[in-house]
């Protein structure tokens, strides 16, 4: 497994930059080869915390699940919170029933399962397993630096990108050589993946300058009509998803926005 693993991660290095898409395919495709599950998705947290399916290995005859969004909840955040401290979690058969740990009466505390690979999935997880067709399943965390802002001090934390998230319709069991070689494969990629977050994320921030400068460069030639009725405009500069300029009683307007009589009235009242 290990030497399957270091050909996996030869694979990874070599792919060239700037592409995260293809980065997460070879993963997937990697990971089903080393565990033999019969899908095999990375699954990507946006800003919002909501999940996306944005590459997936898997049987001809299962349905795909590439492209889908779930919402946060899918994923609560005690969950995430267990995934950062414990970055593989294997279930070999949601359906078996679980059996009960003795705690020695002189423990002060009750014993934590949190770390544990073996402890049983909860009742409405399993649930949520079998809705999907899966008897078994293989979940490693991704993660990555956090950004500056994010951390609030000079050395960065950690935060949960997303999950690599294997499914299998019978029951499955990975011996512990195979997790820990793809737990290290999945180090390597966090690695590559932070990478490519950090180039792509400077690479908007110099197109947003670049626009910067070009709209500024339009307000001081023309009236500010430029930056809404050329290109770039002001949309490529702010996250939104419209905006209004009311400049010498009339109105120009990108995207959804609010009617004119709307604007006139906001405008009034600012």
């Amino acid at each position: 497994s290990y030497k399957l693993a270091a050909k996996a991660i030869s694979r990874l290095q070599s792919l060239p930059s700037g592409n995260i898409s293809l980065l997460c395919d070879v993963l997937v495709r990697e990971v089903s080869d080393l565990t033999g599950y019969d899908r095999v998705m990375a699954y990507k947290f946006h800003e919002d915390e909501h999940g996306e399916v944005i590459a997936e290995c898997r049987r001809s005859d299962l349905e795909p699940y590439i492209g889908l969004h779930y919402p946060a909840t899918d994923i609560p955040q005690a969950s995430r919170f267990l995934f950062m401290k414990s970055k593989v979690r294997m279930i070999c058969d949601c359906s078996a029933h679980p059996v009960k740990i003795i705690q020695d009466k002189k423990l002060a505390q009750p014993l934590s399962l949190c770390g544990s690979t073996l402890r049983a999935p909860h009742g409405c997880h399993a649930q949520y397993m079998s809705n999907m067709g899966s008897v078994a399943s293989l979940v490693m965390s991704v993660t990555i630096n956090e950004d500056d802002d994010e951390s609030g001090s000079d050395q960065k934390g950690r935060k949960l990108w997303g999950l690599v998230v294997c499914h299998h319709t019978n029951p499955r069991f990975v011996p512990f050589p195979l997790r820990y070689a793809c737990e290290f494969l999945l180090q390597v990629f966090g690695i590559q993946l932070n990478k490519e977050v950090e180039l792509a994320a400077q690479a908007r921030e110099k197109h947003i300058l670049r626009t910067q400068t070009v709209l500024c460069d339009m307000l001081l030639r023309d009236a500010p009509i430029g930056i809404f009725t050329q290109s770039p405009n002001v949309m490529d500069i702010v996250k939104c998803d419209g905006a209004a300029l009311y400049y010498k009683n009339q109105i120009w307007v990108l995207g959804t926005t609010p009617t004119e009589p709307q604007i006139r009235d906001i405008s009034a009242w600012l």
